[in-house]
């Protein structure tokens, strides 16, 4: 062998076998150590869920007894519950409901001391049933956290329960109430992100979710209050729901591999490659994340792919969703404050059309009663300021009725109201590219036109002055990455386009630059598709004309309107 040749065989042996203990050492420790935390947190996570479960149970009991308090002192109660006095029945009926939504509790019912239901909030036509088991197995739990299953009209209703005895006129009472624990609870108890929580009744799947750890188990009494009074032990289990652990090798084991790379002739090489591999879509990302800011949040962060860089620009794109969205309800309350200020404008013009009316019929009041001869020549001089100022005062109802229809949403036809649209504006230079099988659009047939109308209008007149100018209205069946279906309507033109600044201002109320414009179509638009729970983007340059695109939900299996 040669001198190059042991040399390198020794470099190599000398580089390799201290990364090669260094790396399975490494490894060894960490899982030791994670393997450990990884208990630890568990466990601590199990205790912290029971101490949070009795919590709640506390809060059920301490607003139970609140409303045991009220009722007490309730004298409609007294007379209903106590009395029998027929004319509070119907109070009797619907106090639990409306006491129920006012303590933010899911199940409440009032029983008297034969267990007779005397109100229900959850299940109002449950009045008159007995049920004594409920209270007193809730009552036999005493502080621990107990599960209890009632009816109520729609599904069966699993609740964190309590109850509560009290008096009234000497004759004892029970209030049991509680709060759903399959939906805000469960949400409320989840630990943390490696973590997951779940409820199992004996009715249930007892297994925890597929490829979850189990962590541990809290057991809860159980009651089956349907219909055939069933009662056993249900469990809230913890699972873990990733594997910290194995990701972290992974991890380990790449990086071993990556170093072992870095000794081979190629290493330049494939350094260079990962370099430009990974740079290219973060700088791209970069440059778009560098354009967004609360005055421009229709930056499209879309993406195909399916790896880390696609996640982080899918969770880029969401964020600037929350962003527009948040963006859009400020602008609105602002738009609302503004058109607060419109109003008194508007008050204060109709005071001053209805003043020259007032002084016309005050006229026209004296000359029939002093000159009656001459009252038609006088009503004709004065004809003009009254047809004047009732034109005025039209205008402005007009305009003022036209800033917030009514919403009615039902199934509406996209490519129907488009045609329509397009046919009603007379432009030539228009034309429509409709998708077959289109999905109806979930959305109000008027907000929808106003909103096709403006920017089909808008988009006709920035190439009325343009010579072979164009306008393209299309439509397609989307659906967004982590979202239901969509209808998206584009409106492209062939115009001058705008620059940055006048995107900027274009949806502001009162900005226009239209010599008879009043300002408030684009602000109109923008507030029309956020009430319909759509998505407004407009991508355009100077020279290269405007293009809108609207994303309206769509209804699946609907039948559009006629």
């Amino acid at each position: 062998m040669s001198f190059r040749g042991r040399l390198f065989l020794a470099t190599s042996l000398a580089l390799l076998v201290p990364l090669t203990v260094l790396a399975l050492g490494v490894r060894r420790e960490m899982d030791r150590r994670l393997s450990g935390e990884s208990r630890r947190r568990g466990e601590a996570a199990v205790q912290a869920l029971g101490a949070e479960l009795a919590r709640e149970r506390e809060r059920v009991a301490a607003r139970l007894k609140a409303l045991a308090v009220e009722l007490s002192a309730d004298n409609r109660f007294r007379l209903a519950a106590v009395q029998g006095q027929a004319a509070s029945r119907a109070y009797l009926l619907d106090w639990a409901g409306g006491a129920m939504r006012l303590s933010g509790l899911s199940l409440l019912q009032i029983q008297d001391s034969t267990g007779r239901i005397l109100s229900s909030g959850h299940f109002r036509n449950e009045y008159d049933r007995l049920r004594p088991e409920l209270p007193d197995f809730l009552l036999a739990a005493g502080d621990t956290p107990a599960l209890v299953r009632v009816r109520t009209a729609e599904s069966p209703l699993l609740a964190l329960a309590a109850a509560e005895r009290f008096a009234v006129a000497g004759r004892p009472f029970a209030l049991v109430g509680g709060i759903a624990a399959e939906d805000g609870l469960l949400k409320r108890l989840d630990p943390d992100p490696d973590l997951a929580v779940s409820l199992h009744t004996p009715d249930s799947a007892g297994t925890p979710r597929a490829g979850g750890q189990l962590v541990g188990e809290i057991p809860l009494p159980f009651l089956d209050a349907q219909g055939e009074t069933a009662t056993g032990s249900g469990r809230l289990v913890v699972t873990r729901t990733s594997g910290t652990l194995a990701v972290l090798q992974r991890g380990l084991n790449t990086w071993f591999l990556i170093s072992l790379a870095l000794t081979a002739l190629l290493a330049l090489g494939l350094a260079a490659w990962i370099s430009r591999l990974v740079s290219r879509p973060i700088t791209e990302l970069a440059a778009k994340t560098a354009t967004v800011d609360l005055d421009r949040l229709d930056v499209d962060f879309a993406t195909a792919r399916d790896d880390e860089i696609g996640a982080l620009s899918r969770l880029l794109g969401a964020m600037t969703a929350r962003l527009r969205t948040g963006a859009a309800r400020l602008r609105e309350a602002e738009r609302r404050v503004a058109m607060g200020d419109l109003a008194r404008q508007v008050n204060h013009d109709i005071k001053n059309g209805l003043v020259p009316i007032r002084n016309v019929l005050l006229h026209l009041e004296q000359v029939a009663r002093d000159r009656p001869e001459t009252l038609a020549e006088v009503f004709d001089q004065r004809r003009g300021t009254l047809e004047s100022s009732v034109a005025y005062l039209d205008t402005l109802a007009r305009n003022y009725a036209r800033l917030s229809p009514a919403a009615a949403p039902e199934a509406c036809d996209v490519n129907a109201m488009v045609a329509e649209v397009v046919r009603a504006s007379g432009a030539a230079a228009v034309r429509t590219r409709l998708a077959g099988e289109l999905p109806p659009a979930a959305a109000d047939r008027v907000m929808l036109r106003r909103v096709l109308e403006n920017l089909v209008g808008n988009a006709a007149d920035s190439i009325s002055s343009i010579k072979g100018g164009e306008v393209v209205v299309s439509t397609e069946s989307i659906t967004p990455h982590g979202a239901g279906p969509a209808v998206r309507v584009t409106i492209a033109d062939t115009g001058p386009g705008m620059t940055r600044a006048e995107l900027d201002r274009a949806f502001d109320d009162f900005y226009t630059t239209k010599a008879d414009g009043t300002g408030l179509g684009l602000s109109i638009v923008r507030r029309l598709i956020l009430d319909l729970g759509g998505a407004l983007r407009i991508d355009t340059e100077p020279g290269a004309g405007t293009r809108a695109t609207i994303e309206i939900p769509a209804r699946p299996g609907g039948r559009a309107a006629p």
